[in-house]
């Protein structure tokens, strides 16, 4: 059995200082007057986060949170796989395995590690309990730059199936949004006798006869056309040139925070959005791991896979955020996948786990409700 080391996140000092030294350095650009964020993160919001990350944002604090949690690494074809793996201290706990996106990660999920694993020490129902697999996408932050081409979701599925063998687990969920859609799809795909339903809370309409559909609807496969048709700079980019992006994110703390920021800004619903320190956190975690160029290569690794998924073959969970990037309309869902659970809701945009983790932890315990059974460990 290959094996599965205990990790703790410590990054060196040295680092630290040389992100402090970057960041006393700026060569900041120009801006037109005027244009507030219609070209991009207005001057002035940069110069606050920066300043911020510089002089307020306390990383050791933001290591010792993600340390309350234990964390391993593994090796899977020839990929390190960094892992968060909590058991529940409920025997009868379904394993679940949780897929995050770009440009998250593993550690946007920290909020509900614990009423997903322990239902009864926060207010729920013991009968909810999850074991909790959360990794680290191939490429992205702790688990580091891949090594070699063709990680893409399919690999990236085999990959998860495999982890969880590693752990003794027979039977589990799944659940991700955004890149955690079409990997906990392929997964479902890859190993359909063990994965007992997928929760997503990103989901794209397939295609279909669009008579009798609400103006709702129709609106929503709009919205998503237009998404499809013209897809956002960073997407273009990181699907083409992940190479030539590399050398800036890289370089340029400045640069990392910006592109992130960006995205996160936009996705979020603006009633709500991210703290800065959870932010922060997250481009840390992207800075430190120097993971700017390889998780950008899943982009291109997957180029032309848009809007060709197989239909789910296990029952599907759908969590609906008003501030999505796409909207589904459950009536074509409806035909072509097991849609077994639909929740629309009223808050929340891309970023559910760091968002409203509570709501996005209420439906996953829902859906698995409908499909859970009992599972037991090797």
């Amino acid at each position: 059995m290959p094996d599965i080391t205990p990790y703790t996140l410590d990054v060196p000092q040295r680092d630290l200082d040389d992100l402090a030294a970057r960041l006393d350095r700026v060569r900041w650009p120009d801006e037109l007057p005027g244009v507030g964020w219609d070209r991009g993160v207005p001057l002035a919001r940069m110069r606050e986060l920066a300043e911020y990350w510089r002089t307020g944002h306390d990383w050791r604090a933001q290591e010792a949170r993600i340390n309350e949690f234990p964390q391993y690494t593994t090796e899977i074809d020839g990929a390190n796989v960094h892992f968060f793996h909590v058991r529940s201290p409920e025997p009868d706990a379904l394993p679940l395995i949780v897929t995050h996106g770009w440009p998250s990660a593993s550690a946007d999920f920290l909020d509900m590690l614990g009423p997903l694993t322990d239902p009864r020490a926060h207010g729920g129902d013991p009968a909810d309990a999850f074991h909790v697999v959360v990794p680290s996408l191939p490429g992205f932050t702790l688990s580091g730059p891949t090594r070699d081409t063709g990680w893409n979701v399919g690999r990236i599925a085999r990959a998860w199936a495999e982890l969880m063998e590693r752990l003794g687990y027979t039977r589990y969920g799944a659940q991700g949004g955004d890149w955690g859609w079409p990997v906990s799809l392929a997964l479902a795909g890859v190993a359909p006798d063990r994965v007992v339903g997928l929760h997503t809370n990103y989901l794209p309409s397939p295609p279909g006869e669009t008579e009798g559909l609400t103006e709702d609807d129709l609106e929503r496969l709009a919205r998503q056309k237009e998404y499809v048709s013209a897809p956002a700079g960073y997407w273009q980019m990181q699907s083409t040139r992940p190479q030539t992006l590399a050398y800036a994110l890289a370089d340029s703390p400045v640069g990392q925070l910006a592109w992130i920021a960006d995205r996160v800004t936009a996705w979020t619903d603006p009633s709500i959005g991210v703290d800065d320190d959870r932010l922060l956190t997250t481009v840390s975690l992207y800075w430190f791991t120097g993971t700017a160029g390889s998780s950008s290569r899943l982009h291109a690794e997957n180029t032309g896979t848009r809007g060709g998924l197989p239909a789910c073959p296990v029952p599907l969970g759908v969590a609906v955020s008003p501030h999505d990037l796409v909207r589904p309309v459950r009536r074509l869902a409806e035909r072509y996948h097991d849609v077994v659970h639909w929740t629309e809701f009223d808050r929340g945009g891309h970023l559910p786990a760091l968002e409203i983790p509570e709501s996005l932890t209420a439906d996953v315990r829902a859906f698995f409700r409908l499909v859970r059974r009992p599972v037991t460990a090797r």
